[in-house]
């Protein structure tokens, strides 16, 4: 489908549809509903007018409430404004469903292809079929979801979404109207800050209503396309999960929430199992299954709905049973309804009775505290000596001789050392209850030395734990700057260690590597985090292979481009020779779990991109995905450039007080929309280094200033430009996969940004100059990565996106004139507590909205 072409499908499919569907508020039998909708068009046509004169938000609504006094009172006029939040929120919820009923009719503008286009090749070339066998047998995607507070949607809200879309593929007008009124009526927050446990309950609805599903659908296509036999190639897709194991610098989650998530996994697991058996009970009513049917029976259903307080792992039994009632339908019955029982045989092999790999992580410092703690309480059995170890690095993993013991937990000062160490015995029960892929891995965030990996490994030994029986993959995740330039040391000194590597070895000699892009922006900048993570994986992949390590690196990307996410798949398929690309694996991340993996159709595309993308990197690689020495040094310095850049915008002595009196930064903490602190050291005066990546691309999002996602590109590319290099970056454009999307996902960052909104902001005594400064970087970068595109506007070649993104902007512009509205009366000291605390609420609310919206803003 060219083009022009998508474009159109997109107007008929997707925005005609939404302002004939959107029509159906006005009908709803709700009085203050319909009052809303009659005022919220003019209010919209007002708030742009607003903008377009570069008024203040305050200018705008008081103009507005002037001009409609007649129809809104002044005591109403906050009233209105909820109303109005509300409203665009249920707006927003119509277009994420018309949009995603239409994604099989639209398509999308990515050039990249899907599986099928595997499987014609695999049919027209029997070599290639081969090839591309045997690289599934060895490649997985695994997909973690994280535990990040930019999830809006409640449990009701996502079921309503999913229940409307089917409606509006059937064009169901009766139907729509129902749930359009259900809607009006379900509550959108939470009336309290959920726990690590909520969090999880959350996301566990994708597992049940999406991943359950697709999963096992795409397993099924690739054994029945390649004529495989189920289990040749199974779990090729991979769930994680990170509510209730993720502790790095949230305290609220805790050892007995671990346990819980884990318990509650495997219940819900083991439920949708019971669901799929009833439907094949119903089904094969034959003789010859009767005592394979009943053993199921009681299994599926003892574990669904009366679990033990430490249940085994029966994933065996279960296959053991389903195979003989496969062999029996196959032997005596011809085969009838096998179909269903190879169904649930993809997703036990699939899901075992875990569902999810829950991942262990927490920060090296707590880590390197909890393993002092033990020296000093035990200093007999550990043998080690602090004083004597000191600083030094090489005497600390000399030191550590992996001596096994069963150290008692009694008397713990800290809080976090002991939740350490009680995680750690409970890991093992978990493995007992839902194996070992219940929970493997445990990953050391701020990992800066291999002594973190080492001591890690220690403490497993100084809890119970055997070296033959440590069935666990330690994980350093290297994040910064600093940290990803250490990176390939830190991991030569791993693999050095001899008893590291015995320990390797016996996990098949397969080491995870986790690398970050939220901190890595928030240190460097847009450019500088796309290429330290790049260069570190070109040098731990050649470590790695130099000690013949199978290398794993698991990406934190996701949500939007300045924390890694956008358009990933492109990523994956351009990564070279010089990187391992074997295993696919990333978080996903706040509302991207929703609009990326939501519903069945847009998962399935998702994913099998994903797949596409590690199959054509190792079957038909790109020879410009392989830098040249040349290509290196030319991004190198453009990255050093932009990093300056970034450097001393966050050195401004006006930047971190732009953001706190700007944005919602400071509304970030009270809203009920995550466990974790919006910050690390919470109890102490906010600084840049200890707010969280998401918080400060959130507020930069919430601005219409995506600074994380460009700032810096523009610097760096007229800098190549004045250095006689610009025909090495066009060149690097046009042939380098990974060049090319590091640009157009900053073009994507560019386009949700709307500097208009705030352009009054440029003659305020106090922050004019600096928003100056944001304003010429964006335009400077909008003007050279045109000029390196050769586009005409941002996102030209992608108009379904950008038309998507463009209506979306336009949705939710009133909501962002009403929280910048009401950020600046908060301002104002003269305001009572009363009064404060409605504007506090509303900017809470409107957050919601415009994140919602953005669908991968934060």
């Amino acid at each position: 489908m060219r083009l022009s072409q998508k474009k159109a499908a997109f107007q008929n499919e997707v925005l005609t549809r939404f302002d004939l569907f959107k029509s159906l508020f006005l009908t709803l039998p709700f009085q203050r509903v319909k009052h809303t909708g009659t005022i919220l068009p003019f209010f919209t046509t007002h708030c742009e007018k607003g903008v377009e004169e570069k008024l203040t938000p305050e200018a705008i609504i008081d103009s507005f409430f002037g001009q409609y006094e007649q129809y809104v009172q002044e005591d109403d006029r906050l009233d209105l404004l909820f109303r109005i939040v509300q409203y665009i929120e249920r707006q927003v919820v119509l277009f994420d469903a018309v949009e995603d009923s239409a994604f099989k009719a639209v398509g999308k503008s990515d050039e990249t292809a899907g599986l099928d286009s595997v499987f014609r090749l695999a049919q027209s070339n029997p070599e290639t079929k081969k090839q591309v066998i045997e690289r599934l047998k060895e490649m997985s995607v695994r997909l973690v979801l994280t535990a990040h507070p930019t999830q809006f949607y409640p449990g009701p809200v996502l079921s309503i979404i999913n229940d409307l879309i089917e409606l509006l593929k059937l064009n169901d007008i009766p139907n729509i109207h129902l749930l359009l009124q259900q809607l009006g009526k379900t509550p959108f927050i939470n009336k309290q800050k959920p726990t690590p446990v909520d969090e999880a309950i959350s996301l566990a609805w994708y597992l049940e209503n999406v991943f359950y599903r697709v999963a096992s659908d795409i397993q099924s296509k690739i054994d029945d396309e390649l004529e495989l036999n189920s289990g040749d190639t199974s779990r090729i897709v991979e769930l994680g999960f990170w509510p209730g194991g993720d502790r790095d610098g949230n305290p609220n989650v805790t050892w007995e929430s671990t346990n819980r998530v884990a318990t509650l996994l495997r219940t819900i697991l083991f439920r949708c199992y019971y669901r799929d058996f009833r439907i094949v009970k119903r089904r094969i009513t034959f003789r010859g299954v009767e005592t394979y049917l009943d053993a199921l029976q009681t299994l599926l259903y003892d574990n669904s709905f009366n679990p033990k307080e430490n249940p085994e792992d029966i994933t065996e039994e279960i296959l053991f049973n389903l195979k003989e009632v496969k062999r029996v339908l196959l032997e005596n019955h011809d085969g009838l309804f096998v179909e269903l029982v190879e169904d649930l045989i993809r997703k036990v092999q699939t899901f075992g009775c875990y569902f999810t790999t829950l991942d262990i992580r927490q920060d090296s410092s707590v880590l390197r505290e909890t393993f002092n703690w033990l020296l000093t309480q035990y200093p007999n059995e550990t043998e080690i000596d602090l004083n004597t170890i000191g600083d030094d690095e090489l005497a600390k993993e000399a030191a550590i001789k992996f001596s096994e013991q069963d150290l008692a937990i009694e008397n713990v000062p800290a809080p976090l050392v002991e939740d350490t160490l009680k995680v750690i015995r409970l890991i093992k029960q978990i493995q007992s209850s839902g194996s070992e892929r219940a929970v493997q891995r445990f990953i050391i965030s701020n990992c800066q030395q291999a002594s973190d990996i080492l001591g890690l490994m220690q403490l497993f030994l100084w809890q119970g734990w055997t070296k033959k029986e440590l069935t666990m993959d330690f994980v350093p995740l290297f994040e910064t700057v600093d940290d990803l330039k250490r990176a390939a040391d830190v991991m030569r000194s791993l693999y050095s260690n001899k008893d590291y590597a015995t320990h390797l070895k016996k996990r098949g000699n397969k080491q995870t590597i986790m690398l970050g892009f939220s901190d890595s922006t928030k240190d460097g900048g847009y450019l500088m985090a796309n290429w330290s993570i790049y260069k570190a994986k070109i040098e731990l992949t050649a470590i790695s292979r130099e000690y013949d390590v199978d290398l794993v690196f698991f990406d934190g990307r996701g949500g939007p481009p300045a924390r890694g996410g956008g358009k990933t798949q492109r990523f994956y398929a351009s990564m070279g020779k010089e990187i391992e690309n074997n295993h696919i694996q990333l978080t996903i991340q706040g509302q991207t779990i929703s609009s990326q993996y939501g519903s069945l159709d847009t998962a399935k595309y998702n994913i099998e991109q994903l797949l596409h993308a590690g199959i054509v990197s190792d079957l038909r690689p790109k020879e410009g995905d392989t830098l040249t020495a040349k290509q290196k040094n030319v991004v190198d310095q453009m990255a050093a450039e932009s990093h300056k850049k970034f450097l001393s915008l966050r050195k401004h002595p006006k930047f971190l007080k732009y953001l706190e009196t700007l944005s919602p930064l400071k509304s970030l903490a009270s809203i009920n929309i995550s466990s974790r602190p919006v910050k690390r050291n919470s109890d102490k005066e906010l600084r840049l280094e200890d707010l969280r990546a998401i918080s400060f691309v959130t507020a930069w999002s919430q601005l219409k200033q995506n600074i994380p996602g460009f700032y810096g590109v523009g610097t760096a590319l007229q800098w190549a430009e004045d250095n006689n290099m610009w025909s090495y970056v066009k060149n690097l454009y046009e042939t380098s996969g990974m060049f090319n999307t590091i640009i157009d996902n900053c073009m994507m960052s560019m386009t949700k940004s709307n500097f208009n909104i705030t352009s009054y902001m440029q003659e305020d005594a106090e922050f004019g100059e600096f928003w100056k400064t944001l304003k010429e970087e964006f335009d400077r970068t909008k003007e050279y990565v045109l000029k390196l595109t050769g586009m005409n506007e941002l996102m030209e070649n992608y108009p379904v996106e950008k038309a998507s993104i463009c209506e979306r902007e336009k949705i939710i512009l009133p909501l962002l004139i009403i929280q910048h509205y009401a950020i600046r009366k908060l301002g104002n000291s003269k305001l009572d507590d009363k009064k404060a605390e409605i504007y506090r609420k509303l900017i809470g609310r409107t957050i919601y909205g415009v994140v919602n919206a953005g669908r991968n803003l934060a």
